[in-house]
């Protein structure tokens, strides 16, 4: 077993893509996994195939965006497992549009899942960890958060802001015990160009998206942040395709 064996990880957006390959590869690992997501239903088919190759596992469906659910993940792993390690704030939205389509309301959802969602899991942390005197931060972002591409202001915005929460986190929480990660994906295989409405914005994505990366990959990386010893805090991962 790695270093991260019995430790208790919360992920967020765990249905699908990069949250359901570290899913995977942490309990497969010996963590104790707690994920959340709105669809209920792959939560749980994630689960049962987790339990059935020797995994530990919870459930909650989670929408990030409502502080109470985000807090109630949270009760749930120091309920069943004593305690929370970590947080990966994973869950996300990309509907990609030009500023002049006022695709407002995917805008706004934009917001509320890729900032509003981090900070909700970052308020339900730590007082958690603070109390422990220990745990570890680590939240998604993606390349958006170093540079913007066309169709893609909002998106890029958000993962600025992530950036920038992550790295005020970090040294807010300096010489607490609590360590902060921001892990950026380059291009990576996902749900997330599904959500594109705007015909121009999905073209253009599917050009983009022609090499990417395995969800794994990204797993991957939040493994070895997350085994590194106590007295190791990485704080920064950008992870492309090799092109």
């Amino acid at each position: 077993m790695s270093g991260i064996n019995g430790k208790v990880v919360v992920i967020t957006g765990a249905s699908s893509g990069i949250g359901e390959a570290t899913a995977r590869l942490l309990a497969s690992q010996g963590a104790n996994v707690v994920i959340g997501a709105r669809r209920l239903e792959k939560l749980e088919k994630l689960a049962a195939e987790i339990r059935a190759e020797g995994g530990t596992i919870a459930t909650q469906q989670l929408d990030v965006t409502k502080l109470e659910q985000m807090e109630q993940i949270i009760k749930l792993a120091e309920e069943q497992f004593g305690r929370v390690d970590a947080i990966i704030n994973n869950a996300g939205l990309m509907p990609l549009s030009p500023l002049e389509a006022l695709k407002i309301e995917e805008w706004n959802r934009m917001i509320d899942v890729n900032i509003r969602g981090v900070l909700h899991g970052i308020a339900s942390g730590i007082p958690v960890m603070k109390q422990q005197g220990f745990g570890h931060f680590i939240n998604i972002a993606s390349i958006g958060a170093y540079e913007v591409s066309p169709t893609a202001a909002v998106y890029c915005a958000t993962k600025y802001a992530v950036r920038a929460i992550t790295e005020g986190l970090r040294i807010e929480l300096a010489g607490q015990g609590i360590r902060v990660t921001l892990v950026s994906p380059g291009v990576t295989e996902s749900e997330l160009a599904e959500t594109i409405s705007d015909h121009e914005a999905r073209e253009f994505m599917k050009e983009y998206r022609r090499i990417a990366l395995p969800a794994t990959a990204i797993a991957r990386s939040i493994l070895y942040a997350l085994e590194q010893p106590s007295d190791v805090d990485v704080n920064e991962m950008v992870v492309r395709p090799v092109v």
